[in-house]
């Protein structure tokens, strides 16, 4: 018997900002431009991409296109989506083992 499988998609998990800050903030942690990226695409399509677009004055198809895996979203689009979104980027020291 074949093993049936689903389609996951972590925009459905994110329910509120608090999720979305601590799913970017484990993402941040990796250091991959592409998985960052993509997690912000998935908190836009979590808090609605629609409204996203219309607060930060770009198009959905355009937010669609720059926050996926394959994009390289500008920093003026990071801090428009994480604003829309309620979420402030924040910068702190690496901690290092002693």
């Amino acid at each position: 018997m074949a093993l049936e499988t689903f389609p996951y998609d972590t925009a459905e998990h994110l329910k509120t900002p608090e999720h979305i800050a601590a799913y970017l903030e484990a993402v941040l942690e990796d250091n991959d431009p592409a998985l960052l990226s993509h997690a912000l695409g998935a908190a836009a399509r979590a808090h609605g991409m629609i409204q996203i677009a219309q607060e930060t004055g770009r198009s959905r198809e355009q937010l669609y296109r720059t926050l996926s895996e394959k994009g390289n979203p500008q920093l003026d689009t990071l801090m428009g989506v994480l604003k829309a979104i309620g979420l402030r980027l924040s910068v702190k020291p690496i901690e290092t083992e002693a």
